[in-house]
């Protein structure tokens, strides 16, 4: 992972990974964005600092809405370049004129490119809808950018002439290489030696694990398992608190003999491949244990309506007819039906 410290006024911003904040940090305001020193302005799409031979480079990048020909699926982002204010349409979407190259955040931008930098991703509350929060912006990770090219926008000039836009291609980097903060590698540090221990009594991870799976609950590459273990992403966190630990399907609401309530952060399009769901909160159901499996091996799915649909017989908790959503939950229907279409094509719950 390349971290290169900036050397200017504000030394706490580098290229990579910001120490301290980790990937699904809300903050409230673009000036909370900036102040964890994510990016470097609260207006610009495209941040810039300077790098050690003293030129521009670009560190982070705010998606809000943006251009009509960025297109943003989470693992890989289409991106438009910057544009002075007297060359975009009223409406912010459009532009009037083609864009340059020359023009300081495509030039910073190009430049982290070509220097193969890592650049932060911060997705605002006029982005996509499958994975923006409501009113809140959200530090999604680091991304390579793969590629760039000169492309034609969709829309032509007012004259008719084709627009020519700086256009760049985003890929995530793998959960893995999200890199973790100093207490993170610390704990994590403990977790990588319990776990060398219980692969030395003969358990080999990955071996008889169902096919639909999350990180969260059946670890597979011990890098991620351990970054998940370690972080409880914190849109799980938010998830289960909005429900209070009480199960999204069944209603169950476990308590320890301490007192402390348990439930578990249900992806319901997996995390990585070859599902490549996102870790946000759309995306995520506060079950209990139970549930969770049910729903990991196709048991249950979800119809449009919301309603639970038992594809096999449970024993135990009865199911709620329809999912409990809570008003400031906004589970996307991509994922429930991406869910529901994969169990449909696979036929019967795994392992029955």
């Amino acid at each position: 992972m390349i971290t290169l410290l900036h050397h200017g006024a504000m030394s706490e911003r580098v290229i990579g990974h910001i120490e301290g904040v980790a990937s699904g940090a809300v903050f409230r305001r673009r000036t909370d964005v900036r102040r964890a020193h994510l990016h470097g302005d609260t207006q610009r799409g495209i941040s810039r600092l300077k790098d050690a031979d003293g030129s521009y480079v670009a560190d982070a990048i705010v998606l809000n809405g943006g251009y009509e020909d960025d297109c943003d699926d989470w693992v890989q982002v289409k991106y438009t370049g910057a544009s002075p204010d007297k060359d975009k349409a009223p409406d912010n979407k459009r532009l009037l004129r083609s864009q340059s190259w020359e023009y300081r955040d495509n030039a910073a931008l190009k430049l982290s490119f070509e220097r193969k930098y890592p650049v932060r991703i911060i997705r605002g509350p006029e982005g996509d809808e499958r994975y923006s929060l409501p009113d809140e912006y959200r530090y999604d990770g680091l991304y390579r950018i793969a590629e760039i090219r000169t492309a034609i926008s969709i829309s032509p000039a007012p004259d008719g002439s084709p627009i020519h836009i700086c256009q760049f291609e985003l890929e995530r980097l793998p959960q893995p290489e999200q890199e973790l903060t100093a207490a993170e590698r610390d704990i994590a540090s403990v977790l990588m030696q319990q776990q060398e221990l219980s692969e030395g009594d003969g358990d080999v991870p990955g071996q008889g694990q169902p096919e639909w799976t999350d990180a969260e609950k059946f670890p597979g590459v011990r890098t991620t398992s351990i970054q998940r273990i370690v972080r409880d992403a914190a849109a799980v966190r938010r998830v289960k608190d909005l429900y209070e630990h009480e199960c999204q399907m069944c209603g169950l609401r476990l308590v320890g003999p301490d007192e402390k309530p348990y439930s578990e952060g249900a992806h319901i399009k997996p995390l990585g491949k070859p599902h490549n769901g996102p870790d946000v909160e759309r995306n995520i159901l506060c079950l209990c244990p139970n549930c969770h499996v049910a729903l990991d091996i196709g048991a249950v799915v979800i119809d449009e309506d919301w309603s639970i649909v038992v594809r096999a017989g449970l024993f135990g908790e009865n199911v709620r007819a329809k999912l409990n959503r809570h008003k400031r939950h906004r589970v996307h229907e991509e994922y429930v039906r991406y869910h529901r279409d994969w169990w449909q094509q696979k036929g019967g719950p795994s392992g029955l």
